[in-house]
């Protein structure tokens, strides 16, 4: 679906665009004004996005979150329409790369989800502190596996 936005052959409501990315709204949002930044190259994951494009698709996301918060800013107002004020008291940036992380759509994208106290995302997740042998010996194994 993302190459045929790019191509100009699917509906979208554009954000941005640039030689390297693409930014629209998702067609199911998480929250009112949720985006995608999209590499224009069809690249399935992380991986596959090297470092001038993953920087790209960064500066996109913090500026598109940077507007929403300006626009949750200048209104003061949130509600439904068309060119609605969108609420935004914080930003999250998403990536899921692969099925188990939960990726659907296997061209690599970058969720910028506004966020307010309330909404209906939330991570789920059992948070618990970890052996420091344990965190240096995984540190260890990692940095023997970086390019």
């Amino acid at each position: 679906m993302f190459c045929l936005i790019r191509d100009g052959e699917a509906a979208h409501s554009l954000v941005h665009s640039d030689d390297l990315v693409l930014a629209f709204m998702d067609l199911y949002p998480v929250t009112p004004g949720h985006v995608l930044v999209v590499p224009r190259e069809h690249l399935v994951g992380l991986g596959d996005i090297g470092d001038e494009l993953g920087a790209r698709m960064w500066s996109v996301a913090r500026r598109v979150g940077g507007a929403l918060r300006r626009n949750a800013l200048d209104t003061g107002e949130t509600g439904p329409g068309p060119g609605a004020p969108m609420r935004c008291e914080g930003v999250n940036l998403f990536l899921a790369d692969g099925e188990a992380a939960g990726q659907e759509v296997f061209h690599a994208h970058l969720h910028v989800f506004p966020r307010y106290a309330g909404d209906a995302f939330s991570v789920h997740a059992l948070w618990q502190e970890a052996e420091r042998t344990e965190l240096d010996g995984h540190a260890a194994r990692l940095r023997a596996l970086l390019p």
